[in-house]
């Protein structure tokens, strides 16, 4: 891999492995291996996936949070997300050395679909690590950083906007504002990066190089991206915080991606 996140060829790199978990998380990943193993094992589970900051080997103790991707034979049931819950909150109260956990469950069928192929094919092949089962990679084509992934992975923040406004209206309290701000914050900065993507042309997930590499082309911005990048690492409760992603700087983002890289391929 190259500074830009590039294999030989030009391709993404893979960007997590196993042995760059630290030290301190090695604990929290067998655990989740073995909880995972024990209610998804026999006819459910196909793989299942770490990614984020833990397999990067930049997970921060006590403020990183684990993240999970489960791939199903078959699509995901509501008994699927409870059991998946059940895991979240058992790891969550074992280790403080992470701060939430979070499983996403997507059948085989879905990740490997020709109209996931840039999208949740990309997040399998170049954004998680295998930690159990066969890996779906093998059967996913080598990415670049182009228009084309642009617009699939980040090109429906326009369609987000109006959930992120009604769950901020909804929040009563200051937990529930710093989980939403999280979340936005990354998001925010995982489309402004993927804005410039294809012409600085590599790939990073670390928010703070994604808000710099942003500010190049975005200077008027970068003040706001880099705030976005500070609240995805460490969540506010702050209201106008969160009003000032979701209604100032949201807006502007989604209408620049959509002038530059078209909208993402509406999902059935």
């Amino acid at each position: 891999m190259n500074e830009r996140g590039l294999d030989r060829d030009g391709t993404i790199a893979r960007e997590g492995v196993l042995d760059r978990v630290p030290a301190v998380f090695v604990p929290v990943v067998d655990a989740a291996r073995a909880r995972i193993a024990a209610m998804f094992g026999g006819t459910r589970l196909h793989s299942a996936y770490l990614y984020g900051s833990i397999p990067r080997g930049t997970a921060t103790p006590g403020v990183s949070d684990l993240d999970l991707q489960l791939a199903l034979h078959d699509e995901p049931t509501e008994a699927d997300r409870a059991d998946a819950q059940v895991i979240e909150d058992v790891l969550d109260r074992a280790f403080p050395q992470i701060d939430g956990v979070g499983i996403l469950l997507t059948s085989t069928r879905v990740l490997l679909s020709d109209v996931e192929r840039h999208d949740g094919g990309f997040f399998i092949a170049c954004l998680c690590t295998p930690l159990l089962g066969p890996d779906l990679a093998e059967q996913l084509p080598r990415y670049r950083p182009t228009a084309l992934l642009a617009r699939e992975t980040n090109g429906d923040l326009a369609r987000v906007l109006p959930r992120w406004r009604a769950r901020a209206a909804e929040a009563a309290t200051d937990a529930d504002r710093r989980i939403l701000s999280r979340s936005v914050g990354r998001r925010i900065v995982r489309t402004g990066f993927t804005l410039i993507m294809p012409r600085w042309g590599g790939w990073t997930s670390d928010l703070d190089q994604s808000a710099e590499l942003f500010g190049r082309y975005y200077p008027e911005r970068f003040e706001q991206m880099r705030a976005a990048a500070a609240v995805g690492r460490a969540p506010s409760s702050d209201p106008v915080v969160l009003g000032t992603l979701i209604n100032d700087l949201g807006p502007w983002l989604a209408a620049e991606y959509t002038a530059v890289h078209g909208e993402k391929t509406p999902r059935p």
